[in-house]
Order: C-alpha cells, then structure tokens, then sequence
C-alpha cells in the first residue's frame, strides 16, 4: 500500500507554461557518460539477456530497455534524473518512479514522432552521452509552433508527455546514445515497457 501525499505535485502543464521544454546539465563527467556508453555497447555486443528492445521501425529498435543495472554511472545518472525532477514536481525523490530506455542511433537513423502520454507520465526527457556533430535533432510539436534542439552531451532535455516529438536523421558517421525516460508518482507506479 502507497502513502497518500500530502501536497499534489505541479501538473505538466504548469511545469511547462513558459516554455515547452526544459534543459538541464549533468553533474557526472563526460568520462561517466562514456563509461555508461562502453556498458551499454558491451550489452549489446553480447545479446545481453538482461536487455528487452521494443519499437522496431526503419529497421532498428528505437527503444532498448535494461532489466537490471549494475553500472553504478549509470544508477547516478537516473538519481540525478529524479532528483531533478522531483524539484521541478515540487514532491520529494522518494514519491517518485522512474523508466528509462536507451536510444542508439546509428548514422542515417531516425526517431518517428511519438507522445508519451500513454500511462500516468508527468515529465518526460532525454538526457543525451555520445553526440557526434549533426548526429540529429530533438524536434517538439506544439500548438504553435515547432523546436528543433541540438543535442549536446550532458544534456538533459525535459517536456510535458504530451507534446509529440521525433529525431531527424543521424547524418554523422558515428553512433549518437541517449536516454529516455518518463516520470511519474510511485503510488501510480506502472509498467513503463508497455509503452
């Protein structure tokens, strides 16, 4: 059984009233972000059983999902993605739940647009470890408006669940690696695969 909480997080949409997206910097070194990329490329390179992909279009996985994690980097870089999260939510880090997924892309490679609105998400983002130069844009659709964001490595991009988005195209000649995710309460924990 949940607590109930005591005072009602801020809504996407308050969170993102003057802006539709929000940009962030990781604490972690460039060399951190590295060594989250080895372990995952490692993974891979073993078919690692522990790895669930999903999503195929354009002839890849767009979303690869780790069952368990025991890279200590990477576990500091989804602290720190609650913790930002949580202050932007104005709850505490432990009424929190996080999914996260991995996004490879090779050269050439596009994301389609998507939402991610389709469980109980309050803030959805990126936050971006290996960004070869032209290695593709971040576009957010809004009402009013389309926002292309250049990746940079260390970022961290957050937006409400609702607000489609796709990557354009990999043109660099290298691999560009990131990490999605979705926010929401514990007490609404949900199954963040289903998506």
């Amino acid at each position: 059984m949940h607590d109930i909480l005591t005072v009602m997080p801020q809504s996407p949409e308050q969170i993102f009233l003057d802006s539709p997206y929000l940009r962030r910097i990781t604490r972690l070194a460039e060399s951190q972000l590295t060594s989250i990329d080895q372990y995952l490329q490692t993974l891979l390179q073993q078919d690692a059983d522990n790895l669930n992909k999903t999503h195929f279009f354009h002839d890849r996985f767009e979303n690869i999902f780790l069952e368990n994690c025991e890279n200590s980097e990477l576990n500091n870089l989804m602290a720190e993605s609650l913790g930002f999260c949580a202050e932007l939510l104005q709850v505490t880090e432990e009424e929190l739940d996080i999914g996260y997924w991995f996004n490879l892309m090779a050269p050439g490679h596009v994301t389609t647009l998507h939402t991610h609105d389709n469980l109980n998400e309050l803030i959805s983002g990126v936050v971006y470890l290996t960004v070869p130069e032209d290695s593709g844009d971040l576009v957010l659709q809004t009402d009013s408006e389309e926002i292309s964001l250049t990746p940079v490595t260390g970022n961290y991009i957050f937006f409400n669940p609702e607000t489609p988005h796709l990557v354009t195209k990999n043109n660099s000649s290298s691999h560009r690696l990131s990490i999605g995710m979705n926010i929401g309460l514990k007490q609404d924990r949900i199954d963040w695969k289903r998506m």
